[in-house]
């Protein structure tokens, strides 16, 4: 028992799972976990929304933050992402009189009904078109993108059980939405959704032209089942909850899954299964990367999709235990456990959530249940759980279109050499460079997080900088060019200060890896010289860290073993000036989402005029002890003007031509006439 919000004691998730959900080690050897173990956290979820209801249902307000849409907005978005929640518990129920789906069954009904009430008190605002300057809000048509999803989920159990008046006033809400015209990204699909549903329940769909807006996103394909969201190059989760599972539906619900399009895309969801798990550790641990983030479990959504269609790449055991790793790894750290869903990670952590979210908005993390729609006899709730990629040890998994490399090492951490995803042309708030922290660094892993709030404004962490006088890093901005070739990844960047490229400047860096340990070698082309610096990667705890620096390095380490170094192996033998010289550890308070606490460990140091070669160690490891000499001694480095090889103790080798490896047009930064990035 724990205190509820109220103070008083209430049954947590945790309890109801310790006290009626037995392990079973039988048919879930990894995780313990079985679809009754789903059902008591759904249910949880579900009922602690329950408790902040308003009369009819369709304006809960939860603790948390309101956007600047209000707090009517937010009760329609906690209504329509629960509803995700709730639409395949519903449906998929063995018994549907069990009275916890017969409530969440009435609930839903009663709150979807008052929030379309044409002019009735908890009427939901009516989405307006995404052309500026906005007219209203927009955000109700990505709700009725989630209604019209949870919808099809449970139209036998909901959609059916409505009189027809009530099915026309439901109907009448959405078709307003499926008109609207959206922004050029993921929001393509959600005016699809609200006419795939029409369509599929004979409803009026004169007008509209979804099929136009599925066409657009299906032509954002990059290969490896990955998408970009929009034309630009922003590659993320957004593919799991969102693209994938929408294109699903859609042609489910419009009867065209046997067309040439619908199989083209069940061939994309087998080719993203594939390549989706990779992203996971051996306890569950989620890749840390990209927006939206407080989402969490929602990614799981497209690994149900591709398995309820028979298109996985998947054993049904295998969806089921990365399933019940992620789920039980977030309920272990807390997630829903005492309270409702918070804006974050493991914890509350706001600095991490776009300007968008706001208190309902964790709450999509229910599409990733979407698997409770299939009877407990299907096979991915009754095969015995198998091993996913990271339970195997190490392994390395390219995935060339999105300029990624993926390597897990033995200790079952996931790490990404990101060389494609920038996310720079869309801005994300109000950053003056459009970049983001969740799409800007040349590493993520399943076991940190990017620093945020001042440490994003200071970009030290898995990042490469130039530094101004005052010792500000540049940023990395969009990416000029990038490869992927084998597990060896690059890319090319124009530093930036404020949106201004540096002039002369370029910067080609190339990613190299063996178990724990990884190098990132760059090329530095400049006209004067600079100060440069570069970080490891950031290890948050949730008290101070252990730290220290050596000739050439430094180190942090958390309570938990886990331990992140930064060794220079080539070009740092120039001494940047003051204030930014030498090896330190940057300490922060309230800025990772990984716990209150962070440090990363960066070097300093300074170009050559012309072409600069740097060469530098990063090692994330669990359980190890500061040695920097056995670092050093992990790899010999061979610089020939800007060829470069690497020899690994333990055996391997790598070598490639900075000035080469990445094609690219060449040409190095420049300031326009208006001072802009050239």
């Amino acid at each position: 028992m724990s205190a509820g919000e109220d103070g008083v004691g209430v049954r947590t998730a945790r309890d109801d799972i310790a006290s009626t959900t037995a392990t079973d080690a039988v048919l879930s050897p990894f995780t313990g976990w079985g679809r009754s173990h789903w059902e008591t956290v759904a249910d949880d979820w579900l009922g602690r929304i329950a408790a902040h209801d308003s009369p009819g249902g369709a304006l809960p307000r939860l603790p948390g933050r309101v956007t600047a849409d209000g707090v009517r907005r937010e009760g329609m978005e906690t209504v329509g992402r629960s509803f995700l929640l709730a639409a395949p518990r519903i449906a998929g129920a063995d018994d549907p009189s069990d009275p916890a789906v017969q409530s969440h069954l009435e609930r839903y009904s009663r709150a979807l009904l008052a929030g379309t009430e044409p002019g009735g008190p908890e009427a939901w605002p009516l989405g307006v078109t995404c052309r500026l300057p906005l007219t209203g809000i927009t955000n109700s048509i990505v709700e009725a993108a989630n209604i019209a999803f949870g919808l099809h989920v449970s139209r036998e159990r909901l959609w059916d059980g409505l009189t027809r008046p009530e099915q026309r006033q439901l109907a009448d809400w959405l078709r307003h939405h499926a008109r609207c015209e959206v922004w050029q990204n993921n929001w393509q699909l959600f005016p699809a959704m609200a006419e795939g549903f029409l369509r599929s329940v004979g409803e009026d769909v004169r007008g509209l032209q979804a099929a136009r807006n599925v066409a657009r996103v299906e032509s954002w394909y990059l290969g490896d089942g990955w998408y970009t969201d929009g034309p630009e190059h922003a590659i993320d989760y957004y593919n799991a909850w969102a693209i994938h599972p929408y294109l699903w539906a859609w042609y489910r619900m419009t009867d065209t899954v046997h067309s040439p399009e619908g199989q083209r895309h069940l061939e994309r969801l087998h080719d993203f299964s594939a390549s989706l798990a990779h992203f996971f550790a051996a306890d569950g641990s989620v890749l840390h990367q990209g927006r939206s983030l407080t989402y969490r479990t929602a990614l799981l959504a497209a690994l149900w999709c591709a398995d309820a269609s028979g298109a996985s790449a998947l054993t049904p055991g295998q969806t089921r235990r990365i399933a019940s790793g992620v789920l039980s790894r977030f309920t272990s750290q807390g997630v829903g456990v005492d309270g409702t869903l918070s804006l974050g990670w493991y914890g509350p952590f706001e600095p991490m959530c776009q300007d968008y979210s706001g208190f309902g908005s964790p709450y999509l993390a229910g599409i990733g249940f979407l698997g409770l729609a299939r009877p407990a006899t299907a096979p991915v709730w009754a095969d015995v759980e198998e091993a996913h990629p990271a339970d195997r040890g190490g392994f390395t998994r390219p995935i060339e279109p999105a300029g990624w490399v993926l390597r897990a090492a033995s200790d079952g951490i996931v790490r990404m050499a990101n060389h494609g995803s920038d996310h720079a042309t869309l801005p994300v708030g109000d950053d003056v460079d459009r970049d983001d922290p969740h799409y800007a660094k040349f590493g993520y892993t399943t076991h940190t997080a990017p620093g945020t709030g001042p440490a994003w404004v200071d970009a030290i962490d898995s990042h490469f900088a130039l530094l101004d006088a005052e010792g500000n890093g540049s940023r990395r901005s969009t990416l000029r060019a990038s490869r992927v070739e084998g597990a060896l990844s690059g890319s090319v960047h124009v530093p930036q200060f404020a949106r201004r490229a540096l002039p002369g400047c370029a910067v080609t860096t190339v990613t190299a890896a063996h178990d724990v340990y990884e190098v990132r070698a760059h090329l530095v082309e400049t006209d004067r010289e600079w100060a440069m610096r570069e970080g490891g990667y950031a290890v948050a705890d949730d008290a101070p860290l252990e730290s220290g620096t050596f000739d050439g390095g430094a180190w942090t380490r958390g309570r938990d073993g886990l331990l992140s170094a930064v060794v220079g192996l080539h070009g740092w033998a120039l001494p940047a000036p003051e204030p930014a010289a030498g090896a330190r550890v940057h300490d922060y308070r309230d800025a990772n989402a990984m716990g209150s606490h962070s440090a990363t460990p960066a070097l300093c140091g300074r170009t050559g005029v012309g072409r600069t070669v740097v060469v530098t160690l990063h090692l994330l490891e669990r359980g190890g002890e500061p040695d920097p000499q056995s670092w050093r001694d992990e790899v010999a480095v061979r610089v020939d003007g800007t060829f470069v090889r690497l020899d690994w103790a333990a055996g391997g080798s790598a070598e490639f031509d900075l000035a080469t490896f990445v094609p690219w047009d060449g040409h190095p930064g420049l300031t326009g006439p208006r001072g802009e990035a050239a």
